[in-house]
C-alpha cells in the first residue's frame, strides 16, 4: 500500500503543485489534496489558526484540518528564500510550527527547508531531505528531483502561453464570453487570485464579461525582474517584488484599461506594496485602479456591485472621454 502524503490546496500549492506532485509519486508516494475552499473550511482555519494570522495562513489551516486524517505525512515545507538575496513572507518560515502547535492529532509534518537567498545549488538539498522519507536510492531521488524541475518548467511554459495556472493545475477551463474588448490586469498572489472561493471567482466573472484578463503569470518575467531594479532601492520581498514589478512593465503597455488589486486583510506586505502600486500609477498614467481587500467577512454581493461599477466607469470613460485627459 502506497505512502499517502497530503498537500493542502492553498498558498504556493498554486505556483509549485506541479513540481511537489511530480517529485513525490516518482518516489511511489501517493499524493492526496485536500478539497476545494468552502466555508466549513474557511470556518476550520480560522477557529485553528491565531487571529493576528492573514487570510491565506487561516485557509491553509482550514485545509489541513480538512486532510489531516486521510493521509501518513503533512508536506508544509519551510519556505524562507526562493530566489538569491530575497526573502518571502516570514509566516511562511513559521508555517510548519503554525500548524503544529495549533492544532492535535496531525500526522508527522514533512517541514523540509528550502532557503535559496544565498545559492540555488540547496534546491537539490532541500528535495533530497525529503526524498529519504520514501527512498535510500539517491539515485532515484536525483532522477525524481530532476523530473520534478522538468515538468515544472512546462507548467511555467505553459503559462507564459496564456493559460492561467488553475487550468493547468486543475484542469479546469476559465470561460470566456469570446467579445473581448477591455483588457484589465489583475494582481495579486497566485493563492488570492486562483482560489476561486475566496476571490469570489473574480478571474471568471471578468472573463465572462468580455474582458480580457492579465494576471503576473502571464508577464514576462524577465521583464518583471528588470522593470523591479528600476526602483531605487531593492525590494527584497519576492512576491512582493514581482507585484510592483508586473506593475511597472503595465504602465508600459497602451492596451491596459484598469488594474484591479487584490490584496488580503493582515498581510504587511500587501499593504505596503499596495500603496506604492497605487501611487506610481496616478502619477505615471492614471490608470482607473481598484482596490479588494478580502477577508473572511467578506460578502460576494458588495464585491460584485464594486466590480460592476468599475467596469461601468471603465467603459463609460473609454465611451465618452476617448483619449481626453481626465483633467480636461
Amino acid at each position: 500500500m502506497a505512502i499517502k502524503v497530503g498537500i493542502p490546496r492553498a498558498l504556493l500549492y498554486y505556483e509549485y503543485y506541479p513540481m511537489w506532485r511530480t517529485f513525490l509519486e516518482e518516489l511511489k508516494v501517493e499524493v492526496v489534496l485536500s478539497d476545494k475552499t468552502t466555508k466549513p473550511i474557511l470556518n476550520d482555519g480560522v477557529r485553528h489558526c491565531v487571529d493576528e494570522a492573514c487570510l491565506p495562513v487561516k485557509l491553509f489551516h482550514g485545509h489541513v484540518m480538512n486532510i489531516k486524517d486521510k493521509v501518513d505525512y503533512l508536506f508544509v515545507p519551510r519556505l524562507k528564500s526562493v530566489a538569491k538575496s530575497e526573502y518571502i513572507c516570514p509566516k511562511f518560515c513559521g508555517l510548519p510550527e503554525m500548524v503544529k502547535y495549533s492544532m492535535s492529532d496531525l500526522p508527522p509534518i514533512i517541514d523540509s527547508e528550502v532557503n535559496l537567498r544565498k545559492s540555488k545549488s540547496q534546491l537539490y538539498q532541500s528535495f533530497y531531505r525529503v526524498g529519504k522519507l520514501f527512498s535510500n536510492n539517491t539515485y532515484e531521488i536525483k532522477k525524481a528531483y530532476h523530473n520534478a524541475l522538468k515538468k515544472q518548467a512546462e507548467f511555467i511554459n505553459q503559462v507564459r502561453q496564456g493559460k492561467y495556472p488553475i487550468e493547468i493545475i486543475e484542469n479546469q477551463k476559465i470561460y470566456a464570453n469570446g467579445k473581448e474588448n477591455l483588457c484589465i490586469a489583475l494582481i495579486g498572489h497566485v493563492y488570492n487570485i486562483y482560489d476561486q472561493y475566496i476571490s469570489m471567482d473574480i478571474l471568471s466573472k471578468l472573463c465572462q464579461q468580455g474582458i480580457k484578463v492579465i494576471t503576473p503569470e502571464l508577464l514576462n518575467e524577465e521583464m518583471i525582474e528588470y522593470k523591479a531594479n528600476c526602483l531605487p532601492k531593492k525590494m527584497f520581498w519576492s512576491f512582493g517584488k514581482r507585484l510592483m514589478g508586473s506593475i511597472l512593465h503595465l504602465l508600459d503597455m497602451d492596451n491596459i484599461d484598469g488594474i484591479i488589486y487584490i490584496m488580503s486583510f493582515g498581510c504587511g506586505i500587501d499593504a505596503f506594496v499596495s500603496d506604492l502600486c497605487e501611487r506610481k500609477i496616478r502619477r505615471e498614467k492614471n490608470l482607473p485602479f481598484f482596490l479588494l481587500t478580502l477577508d473572511e467577512h467578506s460578502g460576494e454581493a458588495g464585491v460584485n456591485t464594486r466590480l460592476e461599477a468599475f467596469i461601468d466607469m471603465i467603459r463609460w470613460r473609454n465611451r465618452n472621454e476617448s483619449n481626453i485627459s481626465v483633467h480636461g
